[in-house]
């Protein structure tokens, strides 16, 4: 008796990674085993950067705050210790965002904290 072989769902297991290569450029995305390779670490580097994305986004935060924290004439540090202390609960995100897009409502977080 011949051998039995699921084709129909080869096939569809083999669609599903073309359609994710589409796109790509050159034999990445037409050659199955090429394009098999460049899918599977294109998957590994999104699920690394989701990850970095985060980190990348709360030093960008770190950064603008200080700049704005110095403008006003106290250092990133000196200005999130007194916000814990004076027990205003306000987010990197948030705070970065007061002082890129409103210094003045930012100004005013910083003389409160002072």
């Amino acid at each position: 008796m011949p051998r039995s072989v699921n084709h129909v769902a080869s096939r569809a297991r083999r669609k599903k990674v073309m359609k994710l290569a589409k796109g790509f450029y050159g034999r990445r995305k037409n050659v199955w085993t090429v394009a098999k390779n460049a899918v599977e670490k294109g998957l590994g580097y999104a699920y690394r950067d989701r990850r970095a994305k985060k980190r990348d986004f709360r030093s960008l935060w770190i950064q603008r705050i200080n700049a704005g924290a110095r403008i006003n004439g106290v250092s990133y540090s000196a200005l999130m210790g007194s916000l814990n202390k004076s027990g205003i609960e306000l987010n990197r995100k948030v705070l970065a965002d007061l002082a890129m897009n409103h210094p003045e409502a930012f100004a005013a977080v910083v003389e409160q904290v002072k």
